[in-house]
């Protein structure tokens, strides 16, 4: 185990937001593939915890390890980050490939009418009428919107139905995290 890598708990809240992709200069700096297009959590949040890769390359650690993140900023498409664990390039190297975690309860409170995917996740979907469309089961980008993937398995039915369902003010009518439901203007059958 790299000796500056502490074994820790992850968090029950803890959400999975990108990984290590390798060193980056001679001073413990590392690169980060963010899992969003706006990493603000990566940005703003200070403790990172890291667990190994579930396949492919073999990190120098086991289980959960805590990093005190000193510095998180964007580079080209990612962004490239350090940490008082990660004392030098050998080091930051033995982190490729390492999965890493947020607190969710550490992720900035964002503006009213915004929200992070992770919160949508498994909302359930109904129109107007109170039909139920399905549950939020991912979110994707087409450009200038978010389009809701909404998945329901009707009774009798062998496979899930999915919606793709424009993440947007014209089909959103409201979005309560707290009732874990979605309702909007679509029907069954679009």
């Amino acid at each position: 185990m790299n000796p500056g890598l502490e074994p820790a708990t992850l968090p029950a809240d803890a959400v999975e937001v990108g990984r290590i992709l390798d060193a980056w200069g001679i001073q413990g700096g590392f690169r980060v593939q963010p899992y969003s297009a706006s990493p603000e959590a990566l940005f703003s949040c200070r403790e990172w915890f890291l667990q190994p890769p579930e396949r492919g390359a073999r990190a120098v650690f086991e289980g959960t390890v805590r990093l005190a993140v000193r510095q998180a900023r964007a580079h080209g498409e990612g962004l490239v980050a350090s940490a008082r664990e990660v004392p030098d390039r050998t080091a930051a190297e033995g982190l490729r490939g390492a999965r890493i975690f947020i607190a969710r309860s550490a992720f900035p409170p964002l503006p009213e009418g915004e929200y992070y995917w992770v919160d949508l996740i498994g909302l359930a979907v109904v129109n107007r009428e109170g039909v139920a469309l399905g549950q939020v089961s991912d979110l994707m980008t087409t450009g200038p919107q978010q389009v809701l993937v909404v998945h329901e398995t009707p009774a009798g039915a062998d496979k899930p139905v999915e919606r793709l369902i424009p993440f947007v003010a014209a089909y959103v009518d409201t979005v309560d995290v707290a009732a874990r439901q979605i309702v909007v203007d679509w029907q069954p059958d679009y």
